[in-house]
């Protein structure tokens, strides 16, 4: 073998030591990423509002990898309604009222969840809330309402467990931001700025962390089929604003199911990715933002001119801005409503 390898030519002698070093530190990156995969066989994870659609959704599953879980929302009654969800799925699971804008009830929150489990492994910030109508049927109120909840309340979970996590030498957190918090999107726009501003801290954690063995991942998701959009806040023209959103909710094109997306972020989780971009069209999306912003700031700003004009009318939930159109061509986010709390 040696009197071959030196009968071979400069230019074969440097092909073949590539594709040897190169396949040598594939196997030696694939052996660390699963030597450093998180077992979730129980572990104690949080979910903050998990009474429905995607946090739901991923209780279900992490259940099933064997997770301990603990569960919390505004909403008792449908908090609830998760808990037995949950239990009927194989999980242990605990159901904790609160409203995690108040740092009192998150610190309250986080000493229930050890105190009940004796530890902490998992922190996912679910919990959020979406306006969708034109910027001048918005209030100064709703861009208060959506940093609040959206980016207020996850940075207080985490400096909540930050500290518990370096005490214990390791801890996983989870963040789900959206694509739009990549890209500007429309009509949108409380739900935008908000999803910016998780993006930035989380990314400026995960650098900041990293060295305490506490992983931060920025889920960067699309649209996906839960069917939350029964209870985002609706303004301007109610039924055209609805129907827009409710029917690119349900898009086979445009969203994924619920189960897929959670499945991703689980992986994610695992193997402890800084980030998760998983659908198609937001990965498309964001890798033409990196290279031509001016691209993408010009078609929303086409998409914006198709969009419902101003109607200021005040506000409606998602439920009660149905029309025969959102409902004729929502049916995958009325299926989705139903399987996850969503009603």
């Amino acid at each position: 073998m040696i009197n071959s390898f030196s009968k071979m030519s400069t230019l074969n002698k440097v092909l073949l030591i590539s594709a040897v070093g190169a396949t040598t530190a594939y196997a030696i990156s694939r052996w660390m990423r699963e030597k450093n995969k998180l077992n979730l066989q129980d572990k104690v994870v949080l979910i903050t509002g998990g009474s429905r659609g995607l946090g739901l959704v991923l209780g279900r599953m992490l259940a099933e990898k064997g997770a301990r879980l603990a569960i919390c929302a505004r909403n008792a009654e449908q908090l609830e309604l998760a808990r037995l969800d949950l239990v009927g799925h194989g999980a242990e699971v605990i159901a904790l009222p609160a409203d995690i804008t108040d740092t009192n009830q998150v610190e309250a929150l986080i000493k229930d969840v050890i105190s009940h489990y004796g530890q902490l492994d998992v922190l996912i910030n679910n919990a959020g809330i979406i306006q969708v109508g034109p910027h001048e049927a918005m209030d100064i109120e709703d861009f208060e309402a959506a940093m609040k909840t959206n980016f207020w309340a996850a940075l207080y979970t985490m400096l909540k467990v930050i500290p518990y996590f370096k005490k214990q030498g390791e801890g996983r957190i989870v963040n789900i931001a959206s694509i739009g918090g990549k890209i500007a999107v429309p009509h949108l726009l409380p739900y935008t700025a908000s999803k910016f501003a998780l993006v930035g801290l989380s990314e400026g954690l995960h650098a900041e962390l990293k060295k305490h063995n506490i992983t931060v991942t920025t889920v960067v998701p699309g649209l996906m089929q839960t069917g939350s959009p029964r209870n985002v806040t609706v303004k301007g023209n109610h039924k055209a604003e609805y129907a827009w959103f409710k029917i690119s909710d349900s898009s086979s094109i445009l969203s994924l199911k619920t189960e897929t997306a959670a499945a991703n972020i689980i992986k994610a989780l695992e193997y402890g990715r800084p980030e998760a971009i998983f659908a198609l069209s937001a990965k498309f999306a964001s890798f033409i933002q990196g290279i031509a912003p001016g691209w993408i700031s010009e078609i929303m700003a086409a998409v914006n001119n198709i969009m419902p004009g101003a109607t200021p009318t005040g506000e409606q939930k998602g439920y009660e801005s149905e029309s025969f159109i959102s409902k004729l061509l929502g049916g995958n986010s009325n299926v989705a409503a139903l399987k996850n709390n969503e009603g």
